[in-house]
């Protein structure tokens, strides 16, 4: 590391032409997969979308280093995400994973109760950005995810594209936007088109 390093500090973690993998676990997703996915590729244009047969697929698939993986999938009472042969893992192994692969924002996109991501997601100490959906809330999911990509692939990080579409001010209400929970892990992340 030279000294001019130093002076480059906020380039660390900005990430030129983010690489997109949008996937599903199960073939109902199929209409969730292609409207997101072509959402994805208005902004990243290395941007794939699978469905995945099984749990090893999708673990496999992510040894591709991607930055961004938007999953479709059923999470479970038990907080776990399963596939058709009834293969688990749960959601703080997936999150885990995605660490040691440098990916840098996990969205579990989907609609599912927040007590199963509660009981099965622990982020808490990882650094990655997670966003886990509790209702689409049918074509205002889209149009949100549109917006919020709009301004994070021009260069805002996306705690505070967030922020600008759903100020964080107690007892807002936010009709427009999915019910989700977004936790900020890597907050400082730049994830370019």
């Amino acid at each position: 590391m030279g000294i001019l390093d130093l002076f480059r500090k906020g380039k660390k973690d900005e990430v030129q032409g983010a690489r997109v993998l949008v996937c599903a676990l199960d073939n109902r997703f199929d209409d969730l997969l292609k409207g997101d996915s072509e959402v994805y590729g208005r902004y990243y244009r290395a941007t794939t979308a699978a469905v995945l047969p099984s749990i090893q697929a999708l673990l496999g698939r992510l040894e591709e280093k991607y930055d961004i993986v938007h999953l479709l999938c059923d999470v479970t009472a038990n907080g776990t995400i399963a596939d058709a042969d009834g293969e688990e893992i749960t959601g703080t192994e997936l999150i885990q994973r995605c660490c040691d692969l440098n990916v840098k924002l996990l969205w579990s996109g989907s609609d599912n109760p927040p007590e199963r991501y509660i009981k099965g997601f622990g982020a808490r100490g990882k650094r990655l950005n997670l966003v886990m959906t509790l209702k689409r809330k049918g074509p205002n999911f889209p149009g949100f995810l549109q917006k919020l990509l709009s301004q994070m692939a021009y260069g805002d990080t996306m705690p505070v594209a967030w922020n600008d579409l759903c100020p964080q001010i107690p007892g807002s209400d936010h009709p427009d936007a999915p019910e989700s929970i977004f936790f900020a892990g890597r907050g400082g992340v730049r994830l370019l088109a």
